[in-house]
């Protein structure tokens, strides 16, 4: 059985898994690339659905892509449109552009993708149906210019995820946040008025909607009114996730999402990965220095999810290493007799995974076993290739690769195969000389030379 932390419970829960689960992902905001900060939240869930499926457990997972609603600090401009003048694009072009890239991202990370993924600029008809519901039902308000707030104080447990209970939530300084139509400094718009290519016809008039009922509209959509996991990046804790509860829970009449999990922050060379810093580090960079987008994967898994992470350069050509190490030796290990799988060392490496996603434990497990003379090759072959089923760091790309000589080198295989042959083995031995100067090395064997 999974057990996981559960962010609303404050402590480790089991997940009661069936034969089916169903999970929502808050997806990107596609205005820019994701950097490796950003995709360290989408292992969580990777990683969660690798390990319930290995017990069998159908998943269905929904993950959002949110191409419009998202403001700057909750305020002023929408992300995507602005930063479409920027580049001179359309709206549509730069969101498919950026989810574009999103998704090739995560491909490259062995991330699964999700059975929905639906763009919030897709399901405005939604999002403009639960509000009204909440309109309807007391839990939002509308104003003479066309806005529509959530009434927080109408969702008495608020704030039970994140811990920012309304009696000690202050006014922020932040553009809307004293804004003198609100019946309390703490509601958020649901719409918002508002002209020009992201906006739309409602009840109240043209606009578009707010960042956070996009997600309770989409999960109750593609998940029903009662799903079993929700993951985030921790930064989503307040106030989006404790806002998206209290607008799905209010329409539903109960607690829709039964256990809310949070991945921790990335730092890179110990700071916070951000643009106005320089800190930024995409999964492009990783490759362009000759690194192996598995070794950014690798190096997420040598850490807890719910632990602050310091990733480093040296960190990264570490974790390339190990993954192209643990290739190489899968192959090895494939040429050899079969044999059952290592079952103690599995057994131990499931019981980290179940254990909150203690991949750092799995993966001291599976050095010790890369070490230990007294397990077959074969058993070895299996038991790291069963366990990459988790892992997903494609550990046997290496088996079956063609062996290819460098230019050259097959004449002098020949020539040496004639000079052995007619008991010259003073060139015999200069030729093996000059191979092994090429990277080929020869061995003489009863059956004749052989190489490598």
């Amino acid at each position: 059985m999974l057990r996981i932390y559960d962010t609303r419970a404050r402590q480790v829960e089991e997940i009661a898994a069936g034969r089916a689960l169903r999970m929502y992902v808050c997806g990107p905001t596609v205005y820019r690339y994701a950097h490796v900060g950003n995709l360290r939240t989408y292992l969580l869930s990777d990683l969660t659905r690798r390990v319930l499926e290995r017990r069998r457990t159908r998943m269905l997972v929904c993950q959002n892509i949110t191409d419009v609603g998202h403001l700057a600090d909750d305020g002023g401009e929408d992300k995507v449109l602005a930063q479409a003048r920027a580049e001179g694009r359309s709206v549509a072009e730069l969101a498919r552009f950026y989810e574009d890239a999103f998704v090739r991202d995560t491909a490259a990370l062995n991330l699964r993708p999700p059975e929905h993924m639906p763009r919030a600029s897709e399901h405005i008809d939604l999002m403009i149906e639960l509000i009204a519901k909440l309109v309807e039902q007391g839990n939002a308000y509308t104003v003479p210019d066309g806005s529509v707030y959530f009434d927080v104080r109408t969702f008495p447990t608020y704030g039970e995820i994140s811990g920012n209970r309304l009696d000690s939530l202050k006014p922020a300084h932040r553009i809307d946040a004293v804004d003198p139509r609100k019946r309390f400094h703490a509601d958020w718009a649901l719409w918002k008025p508002g002209t020009g290519e992201l906006s739309w016809d409602a009840p109240w008039g043209q606009g578009f909607p707010g960042w956070h009922v996009e997600c309770s509209a989409m999960s109750l959509r593609f998940l029903g009114s009662r799903f079993e996991l929700h993951t985030g990046g921790i930064d989503l804790r307040f106030p989006h996730h404790e806002d998206e509860r209290a607008q799905s829970d209010a329409a539903a009449g109960h607690e829709v999402v039964r256990h809310w999990v949070h991945g921790e922050h990335l730092l890179f060379d110990g700071r916070k990965m951000a643009k106005s810093t320089g800190n930024v580090v995409l999964l492009s960079d990783v490759t362009s220095a000759g690194l192996d987008p598995l070794a950014v994967r690798m190096a997420f898994l040598e850490h807890r999810y719910r632990q602050q992470m310091n990733l480093t350069w040296d960190t990264l050509r570490a974790a390339d290493r190990t993954v192209r190490r643990w290739r190489t030796r899968v192959a090895e290990w494939s040429e050899s007799p079969s044999a059952p799988m290592a079952l103690d060392y599995v057994k131990r490496v499931e019981a980290a995974f179940d254990d909150d996603l203690d991949t750092p434990s799995a993966l001291r497990v599976l050095r010790e076993l890369e070490r230990d003379d007294g397990v077959a090759p074969g058993a070895k072959f299996e038991t790291f290739l069963h366990v990459d089923q988790v892992l997903g760091l494609d550990l046997s790309t290496d088996i079956g690769k063609a062996r290819v000589l460098p230019a050259g080198a097959g004449e002098l295989l020949e020539a040496r195969a004639r000079a052995r042959e007619a008991e010259d083995w003073t060139a015999a031995d200069r030729l093996r000389d000059e191979l092994a100067e090429m990277g080929v090395r020869v061995s003489d064997t009863a059956e004749g030379q052989s190489w490598q």
